[in-house]
């Protein structure tokens, strides 16, 4: 009889290539690979990443409770029915919370080799970290969210770590601190939705730092390899009477030892952070590497803002994108705006010679606007675009700004000037 199936070329492939197809397809469909024949029952319990989704059960009630625990069942099951060594291990499912199988999973997962380790639970209680993830010693990449993490005394680090990302984790002020220093090879760490933090950051392998959150004070201590920064600092009434009663220089303690930046974001008071004690020190540093810089809310009305923009742009001689975005909603000051501020001998008259496009957005068209506008136009000679987007169509202001900028000396012969209305 003449088999009009075929030969079975699939089943008999190596192990590996049959587990870099399964590790493609969500983790239900792998498992239900196991009903195509005798060959495949059990291929799926032997591949190294499990990844847990919304879709890994399809949301058969509107009982939430019901769902979950189904979820529950679903993971306790697949991993008392693996085999081998599991390197990644994900849950990114909105129906699981805080429930007592996490312990059960993180002391199964701390036994075969876990390299990455990301926890995405639902809105709900928060869940605490077992101890047992402290024995995880090969791990390489860690998320965590809505958790509290309690490092215990006997914990000496992650050794292999080298990506860390903690959203909204309860965890005080030195445990993550100790935490980061403890990873002698992170290169990738962002912290978010902390509250009232003062930080001092020590990782002398750190490349890439993304922040969020309400933080009374940044010191980046040790991260000569960083190559771009993301920051977004919250205010409150607090740390605003902080900022007011500091009197040290934060562009020195955040940015003083960052000698190989290539990219900086700064989201809401981020300026305002670094403006503290900025008229009381020399910067030292140059970037030499630093290519693009982002500042948004900036508030034109505080010279120690423009200041803070203006040491970053001139002390970055490879710098070829600028985008600023002004603070709409802080109200103009009644008195006249000091303009003695541009002629000051203080001011840096370093060309901005790799400069090619600039974007500003939130504009008002006030007169220290204009005047950070000028000094943008007559000291960039490869300048190819300036494009301006007004906080409020005003067709009174944006003509007077077109005026003022018109009569302005420009070093680029072929830079364009360009009004966008959204």
């Amino acid at each position: 009889m003449v088999d009009v199936m075929g030969p079975d070329l699939i089943s008999d492939l190596p192990q590996s290539i049959i587990e870099s197809i399964l590790v493609q397809l969500p983790i239900r469909d792998a498992v239900r690979t196991s009903i195509l024949s005798s060959k495949w029952r059990y291929k799926w319990a032997s591949i190294t990443q499990l990844v847990f989704d919304d879709k890994c059960v399809p949301p058969f009630s509107n009982d939430r409770e019901v769902v979950e625990r189904s979820v529950v069942k679903f993971i306790t099951r697949a991993l008392f029915l693996h085999q081998g060594p599991i390197h990644k291990f994900q849950i990114s499912n909105s129906m699981l919370q805080s429930c007592p199988e996490i312990d059960q999973w993180i002391l199964f997962l701390s036994r075969n080799d876990i390299k990455v380790l990301v926890m995405e639970l639902g809105e709900g209680e928060f869940f605490r970290i077992p101890s047992s993830l402290f024995n995880c010693r090969k791990l390489t990449r860690l998320e965590l969210s809505r958790c509290d993490l309690d490092p215990p005394h006997s914990f000496k680090g992650f050794v292999c770590l080298r990506s860390l990302n903690l959203h909204q984790v309860l965890i005080s002020p030195d445990a993550v601190e100790s935490l980061i220093s403890r990873c002698p090879l992170l290169e990738s760490l962002s912290l978010s939705y902390f509250d009232n933090l003062a930080l001092t950051i020590s990782a002398p392998n750190l490349k890439y730092l993304y922040l969020e959150g309400e933080f009374k004070d940044i010191c980046l201590e040790d991260t000569p390899l960083l190559v771009e920064i993301s920051i977004a600092m919250y205010m409150t009434d607090d740390i605003a009477e902080h900022f007011e009663q500091s009197s040290n220089c934060n562009f020195l303690k955040f940015l003083g030892g960052v000698p190989n930046l290539e990219k900086l974001v700064g989201l809401i008071y981020f300026t305002k952070y670094l403006s503290i004690g900025i008229d009381s020190v020399h910067l030292p540093i140059m970037y030499h590497n630093l290519e693009t810089i982002e500042l948004y809310q900036v508030n034109f009305e505080d010279t120690k803002e423009i200041l803070v923009i203006l040491r970053m742009i001139t002390s970055s001689p490879n710098l070829k994108e600028l985008h600023i975005s002004g603070s709409s909603n802080i109200p103009i000051a009644a008195d006249a705006p000091d303009l003695d501020f541009w002629e000051k001998g203080s001011l840096s008259d370093s060309a901005l010679n790799k400069l090619k496009t600039v974007k500003l957005s939130e504009m008002g068209g006030w007169p220290h606007e204009i005047e950070f506008i000028k000094y943008l136009l007559c000291r960039s000679p490869v300048l190819e675009t300036l494009s301006i987007i007004p906080c409020v169509f005003d067709m009174g202001n944006n003509l007077k700004m077109l005026i003022e900028l018109v009569k302005c000396r420009r070093a680029s012969s072929r830079g364009e000037v360009i009004f966008i209305h959204e």
